[in-house]
């Protein structure tokens, strides 16, 4: 059953249930009706409607009546409930599991109450949703991942327990009634004749719309509280309670401005470019994904489940790494998506020395030869010219690269045009994959000729800090580093005794069914091949779509400050995202293969962390000359071994002299980068370096050229870096 049929179904059954649901957009928390929760029905035949409308759009409850105990993990265990038997009352109740691990508790409200949404009142990070809120249902999808029942609520309203008598004094201290007094009625009555008032049963909805066109041009709480009870007091007839009002505010607050309507509203691009020599915030480390995140239906599993049977340090990442780029040699010229999107793809694993590396490329070579396509299989690049006449003899190959950032060193430092070719052909290559590419003339020969759709697959592996050492800043610009897809290993594993297995036959009668596979026939498939087009379910497109919209503001959000990397890689993650939804597609089933919204969501989520995880590690690794190289290797120094470090040891591990040690130290402190501590203890005097308590855990952010600082644009959610000289969103 697909995610678009549960998701309608459920909503049928509550609204069978007595409670009021309604659609969130796909993949959000954010209502996709004109007047939010308010919008809430029972109605079966407009909840047909909505879905009918946006089969993928996510399932919320308006919580009227209900209390829901909202419990966030924030990344590690709640202590709260704070004992066993407050737990147990908890888990007596119907329950879900949030995205983030969170979980959400069902009650009834008793009768007399008129509760309120609250949020970290009852305890920290836990909030209450209650009449004049909502919460998001199983099986919607936010944030990466589903939600979940554990158990379902399955009875009305009225049938539902109430919260125990602890919980229900937390609720009764923090959320209020808001029934209107006598004050608040009167001051109807000050309104001004001429005002264009709001009558009963349309205020909640109008105010909540002013909030919303307040907030998406910047406007923080307060300021949308100040206006809105003035509106309350002389528009609303009769006015709505102040708490109310108030509440309107923190419910639409929790929703981000919109940075474009930001931008346009304040004239950011018209102020003073001055404003540049403020230090910018380095972008946001999103963290890493969990290795479930790597797992995928079908034959990409399967040949990652015999790599790791078969490493000495079986490593799921790389694992996955390597199996996803011999998928994608393999279906290469083969299938398509409706867009016209292929399979090729520039794949990196980044990696410790011994941890994991070689084994995948050795069953990537294993399997090719078994089938008789070794052939397809190639090393390091020699030359832009030698990637071209590789291509030209066979037009689908997989280049497997270790340590891919000396070649990245040879580029960035090599004076020899040939390096300058390899990155023009490799930056060709990756989008001539659904038309043609111009072979170069050579001499003696008639006609240069040209290859039909080439599929170049570069699976490459490197060490994290020698990669993006090896990185510039022409090469963050010029569309190579956004090409790539980079994947990082974390720690090295536990290790094992490696066994020698052979590859599984699953294995080979896939890779074998995709080497004989001729989606069309004629003398002349291989030299122009006609691609099989992969269907989309409609909820795989509008998630799609919805990703692709999201790229589009993160893009011009990212152009409206001058972020010229930002712009890089927000402009290519939409079609990464549809790359790896066809990849999913065709390893769950390689015969009938269909992009549906468990693929989409799998590769929208992929494709948009990995774009924050590349923009935080750019921008705190890759230098714009070799001064801020060396000021970024003493920030990671002394990051290394927890932000700070004696003069002795510190310039003892720079490896430097202490003339330049000095200038370093003293331009990292001017720009705030650095904190010089002097120990005028009679036990231990000396000078200490450490970094700066709001900058613990990120590097970067900085230009830096011969002892000057000055900024370079980044926003602090983790969009990129910007021009220098250009100045930051505000």
């Amino acid at each position: 059953m697909s995610t678009a049929t549960r998701t309608i179904d459920e909503a049928l059954r509550l609204a069978e249930l007595e409670y009021a649901v309604f659609p969130c957009a796909p993949g959000t928390k954010v209502p996709a009706t004109e007047n939010g929760f308010y919008d809430a029905t029972t109605d079966p035949s407009r909840i047909e409607e909505w879905w009918r409308k946006t089969p993928s759009a996510n399932l919320a409850l308006y919580t009227r009546g209900l209390l829901v105990v909202d419990i966030d993990t924030n990344g590690t265990p709640n202590p709260w409930p704070p004992t066993r038997a407050h737990a147990a009352d908890l888990e007596r109740v119907p329950r879900t599991r949030s995205p983030r691990g969170g979980s959400h508790h069902y009650f009834r409200q008793p009768s007399g109450r008129d509760w309120r949404c609250t949020e970290s009142k009852i305890a920290n990070h836990v909030d209450t949703r209650a009449n004049g809120g909502y919460v998001v249902l199983p099986p919607s999808f936010a944030e990466g991942d589903w939600y979940r029942w554990v158990e379902p609520l399955s009875l009305r309203i009225e049938d539902l327990s109430e919260p125990p008598g602890w919980l229900a004094e937390l609720v009764d201290a923090h959320s209020q009634s808001t029934t209107p007094t006598t004050e608040s009625r009167a001051r109807s009555a000050l309104a001004p004749k001429d005002a264009s008032l709001i009558p009963s049963g349309q205020r909640n909805a109008t105010l909540a719309s002013l909030a919303g066109t307040m907030r998406r041009v910047g406007m923080a709480r307060n300021e949308i509280l100040a206006a809105l009870l003035e509106t309350n007091r002389t528009r609303c007839l009769p006015p709505l309670a102040d708490r109310e009002v108030e509440q309107i505010a923190v419910s639409i607050c929790r929703y981000e401005p919109d940075r474009i309507a930001v931008a346009m509203a304040e004239h950011h691009w018209a102020q003073d470019r001055t404003a540049a020599d403020d230090a910018s915030s380095s972008p946001t480390d999103p963290g890493a994904l969990s290795d479930d995140f790597y797992r995928i239906p079908g034959f990409v599993s399967e040949v990652m489940d015999h790599t790791l049977r078969t490493a000495p340090y079986p490593n799921v990442v790389m694992a996955f790494t390597g199996a996803l780029a011999l998928l994608a040699l393999l279906a290469g010229r083969k299938v398509r998506d409706p867009g016209n999107n292929r399979t090729n793809l520039y794949i990196l694993g980044l990696a410790h020395s011994g941890a994991g590396k070689d084994r995948p490329r050795q069953v990537n070579a294993e399997i090719l030869h078994e089938i008789g396509a070794a052939h397809r299989l190639a090393g390091t690049f020699s030359s832009g010219e030698g990637i071209q006449d590789a291509l030209n003899a066979e037009p689908s190959l997989l280049f497997q690269t270790d340590e891919i950032d000396g070649m990245l060193q040879s580029i960035n430092k090599g004076r020899d045009a040939r390096w300058e070719a390899i990155m023009n052909t490799l930056l060709t290559f990756y989008s001539s994959a659904s038309s043609v590419f111009p072979m170069r003339k050579k001499a003696g020969k008639e006609a240069a000729g040209a290859i039909n759709q080439p599929c170049l697959v570069l699976f490459g592996t490197a060490i994290p800090r020698h990669y993006y050492a090896a990185l510039s800043e022409r090469m963050l610009t010029n569309g190579f580093f956004a090409r790539m897809l980079i994947l990082e290993c974390g720690p090295r594993g536990t290790g094992q005794e490696p066994s020698i297995e052979p590859i599984p036959e699953s294995v080979l009668r896939t890779a074998r069914w995709w080497a004989e596979y001729r989606p069309s026939g004629g003398n002349l498939v291989s030299e122009n091949p006609e691609p099989r087009i992969v269907p989309q379910t409609e909820e795989a497109r509008d998630l799609l779509s919805a990703t692709r919209r999201l790229t589009e503001v993160e893009y011009s959000a990212a152009e409206a400050r001058g972020d010229e990397v930002g712009t890089t890689v927000w402009g290519r993650v939409s079609e990464h995202a549809r790359k790896l939804a066809l990849l999913y597609a065709v390893s769950a089933c390689h015969e009938t293969p269909q992009i549906g919204a468990d693929a989409a969501h799998w590769a929208t989520a992929l494709a948009v962390h990995q774009a924050r995880r590349m923009l935080f590690q750019a921008s705190a690794n890759v230098a714009e000359n070799p001064f801020h190289a060396e000021c970024l290797k003493l920030i990671a120094k002394l990051d290394s071994v927890g932000g700070e470090m004696s003069h002795s040891r510190l310039l003892k591990a720079m490896r430097t002299d202490s003339k330049t040690f000095a200038v370093l130290v003293q331009t990292l402190a001017e720009s705030g980068q650095l904190v010089v501590r002097k120990d005028v203890t009679a036990t231990r005097p000396g000078t200490y370096y450490a970094i700066p308590e709001a900058d613990a855990g990120k590097i970067g952010g900085k230009n830096l050229e011969n002892g000057k600082d000055s900024a370079i644009g980044t926003s602090p959610r983790g969009e990129g870096l910007g021009k220098i000289g250009k100045d930051s969103e505000r």
